[in-house]
């Protein structure tokens, strides 16, 4: 099944207001800049969509990417592991006027209740968060002596991802360490939406070398010279770039 689409703007074209969207990186490691910049450019154009539930390791830089998706009034609400990071000026101005909301979780807790949507795991026990703010009201059981917290798996209705290269059927590589979270999302995401810098005919990956089976995949497009987060940032850039 040949899983490849036109451009950013129609892979994007079918996320509605209300989803929650997962979105690949690490800081700006493997962060689909162009995927996250068409969404914008729909909700400029149409309105929509808005009021989306945006899971990712950090709250934005600069006014690019995540930053600018924050921006621009789209995100009522972000799970992050790090909303203070290098320059997250947008996400604080806007939090602390009250105009988004934060769920903190630990960064490895976070890529856990990823896997486990993933691997359809409900719930699971780990020792991180016990007798800090983050765990009231959560269940609490003790094994072998020590207490440990449940956490919920995490879903999200669309995940954006960026891959190094993919084949027509979605089977997916990426480039060092831009892997972070993009393949936990993949599975966790009941639609799955990749921007790569290179599309193969199948059999262009060694089956060996793939990390993400496309089986977990539903769009790929080609970006062949994406934009690098830290690069605008130095740049000083802001979502819409200047020609």
């Amino acid at each position: 099944m040949d899983k490849t689409v036109s451009d950013v703007a129609t892979a994007v074209s079918a996320i509605p207001d209300g989803a929650s969207v997962m979105i690949g990186g690490f800081g700006g490691a493997g962060s689909p800049i162009e995927l996250i910049h068409a969404l914008i450019d729909r909700y400029r154009a149409t309105g929509a969509p808005r009021g989306l539930t945006v899971i990712n390791n950090n709250a934005g830089n600069g006014h690019v990417g995540l930053a600018a998706l924050i921006e621009a009034g789209m995100v009522r609400k972000l799970i992050c592991s790090f909303p203070r990071s290098a320059d997250p000026v947008v996400f604080t101005e806007m939090y602390l006027a009250g105009k988004i909301e934060l769920e903190l979780v630990p960064q490895g807790t976070l890529a856990e209740r990823i896997r486990a949507g993933g691997a359809g795991i409900p719930a699971f026990y780990t020792p991180t968060s016990f007798g800090t703010d983050l765990a009231k009201g959560k269940p609490v059981e003790v094994f072998e002596g020590r207490s440990y917290v449940q956490e919920r798996w995490l879903k999200a209705d669309f995940a954006l991802i960026k891959a190094e290269t993919a084949d027509l059927h979605g089977n997916l590589t990426y480039r060092a360490a831009a892997r972070n979270f993009n393949p936990l999302m993949c599975m966790a995401a009941a639609t799955t939406i990749v921007q790569a810098t290179r599309i193969v005919a199948p059999g262009g990956i060694d089956p060996e070398a793939v990390i993400t089976p496309g089986i977990f995949v539903q769009a790929v497009v080609e970006v062949a010279h994406p934009h690098q987060e830290e690069d605008l940032n130095r740049a000083n850039a802001t979502y819409p770039l200047e020609a």
